[in-house]
């Protein structure tokens, strides 16, 4: 038998980025990811879907069906002439039945039941201060199961197993390919991030406001949760506090803040839960800073309302929104809001600069916003 030939896969898709010109200097660490995932139903059948990703980015992936290359973003295609792609498809297609009669073999010869998933990640990391890291994963059925340490090419079990062990002997069995997969890796791929950086770069330095709410929810006359929702930002990256009396609450029992989501329109969101007594005396307000707002925090204050005496407070949802509006270019002239929807409060630029939010949008403010809040400056 013929060793797998999975550096095709891996060489095709990082050639996505062959590209010319270079990224100025990092402001933050960049990672290419290369994902493979074939679903063996049976000895005969599988299914395999492909993905290059930039960060968050799609690059490309493959038709499942025909394994041809989709690509996702403008600047990707007109790398390489079309006669280049062919080739490149040619080459992931020959890597693709190779690795699937590899796995074939090892699941009859070692008794491995199906159906099962085989999982490949591959790709590079750059950092600011331009050290680089490699990785190459192979996962079945969601449980770590080989690895490849690119630092003295030699592929680790991640679970002592039949099969993974005679995946990993053919594996190592095969110089070519283990040294091929270092330089790869450890070379080929930073040099190729550099380049797609570059022309990517509209879409990487892409920046989009957070929207940000804050609610209550009362599960018990003792106790208050404050929310605070924050979505519609881009990039990932954010920081969202609580802080009482004007000093950030520290994490413990009290907070709670939920992982980062996807949206469906390519932007983030997530939620942070503040549990507090009801009427404890203390102002309370979520900060958020984002890349999108530059030197400065988007406050939303939360001030409790007096509930009418027909209502009861734990049937009630207190609501605050608050989106950017951002400031006109110097010398574009005055920048005139369109008129805030209800239960939005409006911002607007002032003299300096900062954005404010008007009480005459918001006419439920605290009285300790004097008047107006505001993106505070850091």
């Amino acid at each position: 038998m013929q060793p797998p030939r999975r550096c095709l896969l891996l060489l095709s898709l990082l050639y996505f980025v062959l590209l010319s010109g270079t990224w100025a200097d990092l402001e933050e660490a960049f990672t290419i990811r290369l994902l493979q995932i074939s679903t063996f139903q049976n000895s005969s059948f599988v299914d395999t879907e492909g993905l290059g990703l930039l960060d968050d980015i799609e690059l490309g992936s493959l038709d499942n069906h025909t394994w041809n290359i989709r690509f996702h973003q403008p600047w990707v295609r007109p790398a390489l002439p079309r006669s280049d792609w062919d080739t490149i498809q040619d080459m992931i297609k020959i890597y693709l039945q190779q690795f699937s009669y590899l796995v074939n073999e090892g699941a009859v010869q070692n008794d491995v039941p199906y159906p099962f998933v085989a999982q490949c990640m591959a790709g590079c990391t750059l950092y600011p201060n331009k050290t680089t890291q490699a990785f190459v994963q192979v996962g079945v059925d969601g449980q770590d199961f080989l690895s490849f340490s690119v630092d003295n090419a030699t592929w680790l079990l991640s679970q002592d197993t039949s099969l993974s062990r005679y995946v990993k002997d053919v594996l190592q069995n095969y110089t070519a390919f283990t040294e091929l997969i270092e330089v790869l890796f450890n070379d080929t791929c930073i040099d190729d991030m550099e380049m797609l950086l570059y022309y990517g770069r509209a879409a990487l330095e892409r920046q989009e406001l957070p929207v940000a709410t804050v609610f209550a929810r009362t599960p018990s006359p003792a106790q208050l949760l404050l929310v605070c929702r924050v979505t519609g930002f881009y990039p990932r990256s954010i920081s969202v506090a609580w802080l009482r009396d004007g000093q950030e609450v520290p994490p413990g029992p009290d907070t709670n803040t939920s992982a980062i989501l996807p949206n469906a329109d390519l932007t983030y969101q997530l939620r942070s839960v503040l549990a507090v007594a009801p009427h404890d005396g203390h102002s309370y307000a979520c900060r958020v800073r984002h890349r999108s707002l530059g030197t400065r925090s988007l406050l939303i204050p939360w001030a409790l309302q007096r509930p009418d005496k027909n209502t009861h407070i734990n049937t009630q949802v207190f609501e605050r929104s608050l989106q950017v509006v951002q400031p006109s270019p110097a010398g574009a002239g005055s920048h005139t809001p369109s008129a805030a929807p209800r239960g939005t409060a409006a911002l607007h630029p002032n003299h300096s600069g900062a954005i404010l939010v008007s009480r005459e949008h918001s006419p439920h403010l605290r009285g300790d916003c004097k008047d107006k809040c505001y993106l505070q400056s850091l």
